[in-house]
């Protein structure tokens, strides 16, 4: 459901909060590293790392914070602001409200299908073969009806 972007906006929005200048280019130069140590592990075959998790993709992941991490020392700079604080990054602001927005929308689709299931627990539904002279007058009167035997 989210992109790496999203994740790594998320993260950095949380982490971000409160720290300095000089935090942040520390947290620019840390992701730094691991962009460069998740790009040499994705290259190297088997390895799976400490967790086993996808190498290609946690190397997407470093790179999408990267990214962010950068974006959020520009918009500090840009701000003379002290310390980074989400409620004063507005590109920061909105991409959180979307994501907010689309978690909402995923609950209320997840609340819709499990609503859907507890009533299809209710039905019975039932599978007969029954013989051709049957079945025939059956199909007959259902289509007299205007419906299917279904």
């Amino acid at each position: 459901m989210w992109s790496g972007e999203d994740k790594a906006r998320d993260a950095v929005r949380r982490q971000g909060r409160g720290l300095s200048m000089v935090q942040l280019v520390e947290k620019v130069a840390e992701a730094v590293v691991r962009v460069r140590e998740t790009r040499q592990q994705a290259g190297s075959p088997g390895d799976r790392g400490e967790y086993g998790g996808d190498p290609q993709e946690l190397a997407l992941l470093w790179r999408a914070r990267l990214e962010e991490w950068q974006r959020v020392v520009a918009v500090v700079e840009a701000g003379a602001n002290a310390t980074y604080e989400p409620g004063q990054d507005r590109q920061g602001t909105l991409w959180a409200e979307e994501r907010e927005q689309r978690r909402r929308d995923a609950l209320v689709r997840h609340e819709g299908w499990m609503v859907k299931r507890r009533d299809e627990q209710g039905e019975l539904r039932l599978g007969l073969w029954l013989a051709e002279d049957v079945s025939r007058r059956l199909r007959f009167m259902a289509a007299r009806a205007g419906c299917t035997p279904e």
